[in-house]
């Protein structure tokens, strides 16, 4: 690697905020000796184009003897910000790569057919006249050979040990901030009826902890393997055989990994195993701080690393979860260059969110939702709803209050389409939204105001969290749920220029700020420290229905379509 060419490599015409004094602590970082640099960037900094400038930094083909790793990997866990990088002109010399379901095969007769069920993957020896113009193929041989490929996170982990895609010089990971959470997510094995095509001939037995599950893992991937060998040995599968194939193949090689990491006395991973409707059903294999898994799938994929974020909040607690040693790590910090006045917080709550007080809240958030939409009568907004059960009351609430005309949401099979459709919509409706708080850019009048009705902390039941509040975690408890109010509070102001107001609703939030304030970057403390309460206009649907000055003037807006169902353009969008 070569820190020394990072201004160079800035793909921008010019800096604007505090890029060019990132660029040079980034440098100075590196060249330090430091294998792995945190960048620690707020939302708006530009982070795209610093990770272009640092993986422009990796080695050369000239530079490089035989054995040693050249170019740079850049990759994120959000599919929105890959599209992002893929759409933006600066960042045009990144070969992007995806899945192969991604893609649909070009054979006559099979162009619906996305390449992984294509007749290359269900015919044995199947020979493609038109290989080299297949887009998925096409794609992946560019990014093989271009010096930064960009893939997602998934499809990075999922490459791990792949010839194609072998080690590199410069590995930069944006949106790094929930790295072990996402290791730990993509290494969890879910065993049921969807997801084990031989769950028939081998149902779960009860299984209550770790060794009740390797046994069962053992026995599972005996099954699957026989079933596998059958598949491979068929000179032509259907679809849906090939589908199975390779089902069963991701799962063998799951089992496999979790039986040799559970037995492993030297794995710092630990598991855990849920099963709550016992015998014969589904069983949830969970890993907690993945480090083996990290090293494979990530840490031994390249030599140097910058991992990118506004919310990797504790250096040494991130080192710990993703198995890396804080001596060869170095954080940099960009300053926040978005007038604070800008990004005003509001203190609005109505209560505590949390279950046993949610029927008490709710009608109230509902109504303060009123509120806020007669006190933004021209300006769309987004309601962070936490869950679908949240969501789906408040919409009905409002619907109760008359104001459904100004109100959109989405379900989990239209979220992206529901949520591209509010954004191309002319007026200012509102959007009840559902784990939104990360990787949506809402720029300049594509949303003024937003709220938050829930504290985001991690979900109780979920067994990884309960062990580790079991073990007195509860910094980390607080900290992540932090992290996600902080990257919520991001939406909506974009530029310097920008501006957006985020409303707290649940009291829960006040409580999350005064327990985790060590853990805040200075510049999102500044923002609570000049948060106040609004004064907010009376409730009154009728006012709220937009189009005039929110002093109740205004005539109710015509009807319009609702969802993507009824709408005339609906075959368009989906």
């Amino acid at each position: 690697m070569n820190p020394a060419r990072i201004d160079e490599e800035f793909p921008a015409p010019s800096y604007r905020g505090a890029q060019e004094g990132a660029l040079r602590d980034i440098r100075a970082a590196f060249e330090a000796g430091n294998d792995v640099v945190l960048v620690r960037a707020p939302t708006g900094s530009g982070k795209s184009l610093l990770a272009r400038a640092i993986a422009g930094c990796a080695r050369r083909p000239g530079e490089a003897r035989p054995e040693e790793p050249i170019g740079a990997y850049y990759t994120t866990p959000q599919v929105s910000q890959l599209d992002d990088v893929a759409g933006d002109d600066l960042l045009s010399d990144l070969a992007v790569i995806r899945g192969k379901g991604n893609y649909s095969c070009i054979l006559p007769g099979e162009t619906t057919t996305p390449v992984d069920r294509a007749p290359c993957a269900r015919e044995r020896g199947f020979d493609c006249p038109v290989r080299h113009r297949c887009p998925y193929f096409a794609d992946r041989d560019v990014a093989a050979n271009r010096p930064i490929a960009a893939m997602t996170l998934a499809y990075f982990m999922q490459m791990a040990g792949s010839e194609v895609f072998g080690q590199r010089n410069v590995v930069v990971i944006d949106e790094a901030h929930g790295l072990a959470e996402w290791a730990e997510m993509y290494a969890t094995i879910e065993l049921g009826p969807d997801t084990v095509p031989m769950w028939e001939a081998k149902p779960a037995p009860a299984v209550s902890d770790t060794e009740d599950a390797i046994r069962y893992a053992e026995g599972l991937k005996t099954v699957c393997s026989r079933r596998q060998t059958e598949l491979r040995g068929k000179e032509e599968l259907t679809p849906e055989e090939a589908g199975e194939r390779d089902r069963l193949a991701e799962l063998v090689r799951e089992l496999g990994w979790f039986v040799e990491d559970a037995r492993d006395p030297e794995s710092a991973t630990t598991w855990v195993v849920d099963q709550p409707d016992g015998e014969g059903s589904r069983v949830v294999i969970k890993p907690m701080d993945p480090e083996r898994y990290l090293r494979y799938t990530i840490w031994d994929r390249g030599q140097k690393f910058a991992l990118l974020s506004a919310t990797i909040l504790d250096k040494e607690a991130f080192c710990r979860s993703s198995g890396l040693d804080p001596a060869r790590v170095a954080l940099v910090d960009v300053a926040h260059t978005f007038p604070v006045e800008n990004r005003p917080l509001y203190d609005v709550a109505q209560g505590k969110m949390t279950y046993d007080h949610r029927d008490e809240t709710l009608p109230r958030i509902a109504r303060l939702i009123v509120r806020l939409m007669r006190r933004h009568p021209d300006e769309k907004g987004l309601i962070h709803a936490h869950s679908y059960a949240i969501a789906e009351r408040l919409v009905a609430r409002l619907s109760e209050f008359g104001v459904a005309d100004r109100v959109r949401t989405h379900d989990r099979a239209n979220r992206d389409a529901a949520l591209d459709s509010w954004k191309r919509s002319d007026g200012a409706d509102v959007f009840v939204a559902v784990k939104m708080e990360e990787a949506l850019d809402l720029k300049g009048d594509l949303c003024r105001w937003q709220v938050l009705c829930k504290a985001p902390y991690p979900n109780t039941r979920d067994s990884r969290v309960a062990r580790r509040l079991e073990d007195g975690q509860w910094a980390w408890y607080y900290r992540a749920a932090l992290r996600t109010v902080i990257q919520a509070c991001g939406r909506v102001v974009r530029a310097p220029d920008d501006h957006g107001a985020t409303y707290l609703a649940d009291s829960s939030l006040l409580d999350l700020f005064e327990r985790a304030r060590g853990d805040m970057p200075d510049w999102f403390a500044a923002q609570v420290d000049r948060m106040t309460e609004p004064d907010l206009p009376a409730f009154d649907p009728g006012a709220a229905l937009g189009g005039g000055g929110g002093d109740g003037s205004s005539s109710r807006r015509r009807p319009r379509p609702r969802s993507l169902d009824d709408h005339p353009l609906s075959d368009v969008w989906r």
